[in-house]
């Protein structure tokens, strides 16, 4: 069974940095390219960053040179470092397969960027 589960979310003042860290269950870590994803209150979840088995990276404009995605295949983890960070940041934020895999979205970890 496939199980993600997200940490490193917390409160921060705009311009901070978080690292965010998503620890893999089960052997579909390592042939899947993996992803954060993002939901505001009010808003449809949104993926912020993407790393291919072999990784490739990308990112949308709205997080491009702030957030850096990688993996760690032999722990079976996806880590996202965010910088710069801006009160829009603010989210819960998910890991899960890119395309994502319903059943296999976890609790995530809430990001406040506040002042």
């Amino acid at each position: 069974q496939v199980q993600f589960v997200e940490s490193g979310g917390g409160v921060v003042q705009p311009g901070g940095s978080l690292r965010l860290s998503c620890v893999a269950s089960g052997s579909l870590f390592t042939s899947a390219s993996m992803g954060w994803y993002r939901q505001a209150p009010g808003k449809q979840r949104d993926l912020v960053a993407r790393i291919t088995r072999s990784g490739i990276r990308n990112y949308p404009d709205s997080v491009k040179g702030r957030f850096t995605i990688s993996r760690d295949n032999t722990k079976n983890t996806v880590s996202l470092q965010m910088n710069s960070l801006k009160p829009e940041d603010t989210a819960i934020y998910f890991c899960n397969t890119k395309p994502p895999i319903r059943v296999y979205w976890g609790q995530g970890t809430q990001v406040t960027v506040s002042s």
